[in-house]
């Protein structure tokens, strides 16, 4: 399997690994550093505000990638991500600290988007689920060394040398993009010029992935609550310094296992299927967390929950670029991602106001946090029909795209 992919795939695997490792290094540490700042009431804005630029910046992510070229794009994020993380230690007061997270936002709005549309382009159809798979481990075991090693620089070393290393991993993860070669045809490539910035209303949702950006939406939900909440609740259970990443580390572990088990579940099975099942494991895991008294509990649920991630978010990815035009497909995948900075930043949004610091509030946080998964598998249930086609086929577009009732999209 591994030797079935290309150079320029496992250059842009490890450029993925680079830049998750850049920005998940801070996620442990950030809330007490706000709160020492004077701003604890403010955590719920540490995602919140990240992911409102992300949102906000993914339609032009997504035109600029299937203009201007998927490098471009992808290094645009990355620089973004090593400029943020090396003026963190220089943001001293709170308005300075969140405007910082509101522009770190942008990182995510742009690199995400190129990869994926860069990776469907040198990946035949019939292995897009597997791919993204692979592609999603890399990024992942970026997600599950970054809180670790944050933590871990934070308590040797200190907070600035935590910033700075965010930063290095950025510039690496740029670095590793200039030997990769551009995958968008030459006939749709343009120079950059602000004209490009004009969007239509067809250029900033992608009508026919609308079906995966909404269950998108619901399924991200809980990962927002999570990443605001975790940090708290790892403490009051006991988990302090290089313990404090645990929840995020058995819950990568889960995610990465299960991609490389299961990788290829949803070219096998079919994408909804495959989506119908890994939400009920979302869902399990969620109401594990909604009661865990102790520490042992808690990290079951934390592989719970990235045993449905792993499956989840491939599949996702694989059903938005399925039913994406070829010659759309950057825009495609910014409007599930679009969904995906949504249901995150409201996840991040409402778990903060929910918790407001009060540690009985918690389990309130993971219960609303499993009804907008509950949903997604009503959604997936009720509306939308499965199809068999194979992926890449005109016919699965279509079919993908039907409903059950009433009539009628990553």
């Amino acid at each position: 399997m591994l030797g079935s992919y290309s150079r320029g795939f496992w250059l842009m695997c490890l450029s993925s690994f680079l830049f998750f490792l850049s920005f998940n290094l801070l996620l442990p540490e950030l809330p007490q550093h706000l709160a020492d700042l004077g701003g604890g009431e403010y955590k719920g804005f540490i995602i919140a505000l990240f992911t409102l630029t992300a949102a906000i910046s993914r339609p032009f992510s997504g035109k600029l990638a299937d203009t201007v070229g998927r490098i471009p794009v992808m290094v645009f994020g990355s620089l973004v991500c090593f400029v943020c993380g090396f003026f963190y230690p220089w943001a001293l007061t709170v308005s300075g600290f969140l405007l910082l997270r509101l522009l770190h936002g942008f990182s995510t709005g742009f690199k995400p988007t190129a990869t994926a549309a860069f990776v469907a382009d040198i990946v035949p159809a019939e292995k897009r689920g597997e791919a993204m798979g692979l592609l999603g481990v890399t990024g992942s075991l970026g997600m599950a060394a970054g809180p670790a090693l944050g933590s871990w620089v934070a308590e040797t070393f200190s907070l600035n040398a935590m910033f700075y290393l965010s930063s290095a991993a950025a510039l690496l993860s740029v670095l590793v993009q200039g030997t990769l070669t551009e995958t968008l045809p030459r006939r749709q490539r343009r120079k950059f010029s602000f004209s490009l910035l004009k969007l239509k209303l067809d250029e900033i949702l992608e009508p026919r992935v609308l079906h995966p950006a909404l269950v998108t939406l619901l399924c991200l939900f809980p990962y927002g609550a999570v990443l605001t909440v975790i940090p708290d609740q790892s403490r009051l259970l006991g988990l302090a310094g290089p313990t404090k990443g645990l929840f995020y580390i058995c819950y990568t572990v889960a995610s990465l296992l299960v991609r490389l088990v299961l990788g290829k579940a949803s070219d096998k099975h079919g994408r909804v299927p495959v989506l119908r099942w890994s939400a009920g494991v979302l869902a399990l895991g969620l109401a594990v967390l909604v009661w865990s008294p102790s520490v042992p509990v808690f990290l079951l649920g934390a592989l719970i929950f990235g045993l449905g991630t792993g499956l989840n978010s491939p599949t996702l990815y694989a059903w938005t670029i399925d039913l994406s035009d070829p010659t759309r497909r950057g825009r495609g995948v910014a409007t599930m991602y679009i969904a995906l900075e949504v249901g995150i930043g409201l996840g991040a949004v409402l778990a903060g106001w929910i918790f407001d610091n009060q540690p009985s509030r918690l389990p309130w946080v993971h219960a609303l946090s499993l009804a907008s998964v509950l949903a997604a598998i009503g959604y997936l249930l009720l509306v939308v029909r499965p199809t068999p086609a194979l992926p890449g086929s005109d016919d699965l577009a279509a079919a993908a795209m039907a409903v059950a009732a009433p009539e009628e999209v990553v």
